[in-house]
């Protein structure tokens, strides 16, 4: 399911919210003063997301309609990260080195990925490469071996 800029900005309010959903209004108002979008511009969104089957209306207040997300943030999230490697042609390094260059990657971020890949390569039973024995040495507080 591909969502526009303001449709992921409309689902991540309601997922901030959370259960048991949010009217139109109750999502309107969460949105930052500054660039919160009309009432009715809401609605159209809310109502296209219903047609997309990325929310569902869960009950009525009044003439107040409640809605619910159907999909969860990393299933949306995948979904990016995977188009925006489409538009790489599948290669993570020129998307890596952007985000070093705009300051959005530090080494630590790096070190905490790296982390969590030993770990994913732990579970999978993938722990027989040398590299992984490098790796896995331990390491002080700035992350040099020791």
């Amino acid at each position: 399911m591909k969502l526009t800029k303001l449709e992921l900005e409309l689902m991540d309010a309601l997922w901030k919210i959370g259960m048991p959903g949010a009217s139109v209004r109750e999502i309107q108002e969460s949105l930052p003063e500054k660039k919160r979008p009309a009432y009715t511009t809401v609605q159209t969104i809310i109502y296209r997301l219903e047609e997309k089957g990325a929310v569902r209306r869960v009950k009525k207040i009044g003439n107040a309609h409640v809605f619910e997300a159907t999909v969860n943030r990393s299933v949306v999230q995948r979904r990016l990260i995977n188009d925006l490697l489409d538009l790489f042609g599948g290669s993570v390094e020129p998307i890596m080195a952007q985000l070093v260059e705009i300051g959005k990657l530090t080494l630590e971020d790096v070190r905490e990925l790296e982390h969590r890949l030993e770990e994913i390569e732990g579970e999978s039973g993938n722990d027989t490469s040398p590299e992984k024995s490098v790796a896995s040495e331990p390491k002080n507080k700035r992350g040099k071996k020791r």
